[in-house]
């Protein structure tokens, strides 16, 4: 369980010690609409760092449309990270998963049996579209099960057009879905029904895992204005056991 500090009139710093691993960010430069240098990207592991995290697990876009990101440039980009983060003394490890898209090409990519990159436990993060809700999305979360896969649902809180029959998330859930909210849908900052959402799947206790879907740095020095929210303690998430497998 989170063993946050909160005070009603002033934030307190926020330790994510308890968490222990990100495992969902955008820091390798270039390859999508996350950091742009390797200046950056250290600048934004040491964060990370300072706020607790002892490993980060980076998850470029894989969206063919805009970013025709492979397990190649993924990995290079990896590779240039972890010898910046290394030459600047952190301690920090890093590694590097991939966000899918849920489109054709990825769907290519399973029927084909081509290399995914992963979370433990050979989970797979993907994302839906924000503003069309895809026809096939149940079928399609089944058909990465069947193929091997441990489905991880980035963010399902800013998926609005779900709100209208919240039941979709335990369904998904049964299914073998697990869920990723972000760490600052708990605040305002994608708006309050985003951060409504968000409580209430904390709540329904459907949310797995927490990450910070950091692009900028900007995005974890918002973390610390999270820390306000008494009801955050009651909720503990599975971060750390990724860490052990």
């Amino acid at each position: 369980m989170l063993n946050w500090l909160f005070n009603k009139n002033k934030s307190k710093e926020v330790h994510l010690d308890h968490i222990g691993l990100d495992l969902h960010s955008h820091l390798i430069p270039g390859i999508d609409d996350g950091v742009e240098t390797i200046e950056q990207s250290v600048e934004m592991l040491a964060k990370m760092q300072e706020l607790g995290f002892r490993k980060a697990i980076t998850t470029p876009h894989v969206m063919w449309d805009m970013y025709k990101n492979t397990p190649d440039t993924i990995l290079h980009g990896l590779a240039d990270i972890r010898l910046a983060a290394k030459n600047a003394g952190l301690t920090i490890e890093v590694d590097a998963a991939a966000e899918y898209f849920i489109d054709e090409h990825f769907v290519g990519m399973l029927t084909n049996g081509e290399k995914i990159l992963t979370l433990p436990g050979n989970r797979v993060l993907v994302e839906l579209p924000y503003s069309t809700q895809l026809m096939n999305t149940s079928e399609t979360l089944f058909y990465i099960i069947e193929k091997g896969y441990r489905p991880v649902l980035a963010h399902p809180e800013r998926y609005t057009y779900f709100y209208s029959d919240p039941s979709v998330y335990k369904k998904l859930c049964d299914q073998g879905c697990e869920l990723q909210v972000n760490l600052l849908s708990l605040s305002s900052y994608y708006g309050d029904n985003v951060h409504k959402m968000a409580v209430y799947l904390l709540k329904q206790g459907l949310i797995t895992y927490i990450g910070t879907d950091a692009h900028r740095l900007q995005h974890l020095d918002l973390i610390n204005k999270t820390n306000k929210d008494g009801w955050l303690d009651k909720y503990s998430f599975q971060n750390q056991k990724l860490l052990e497998e």
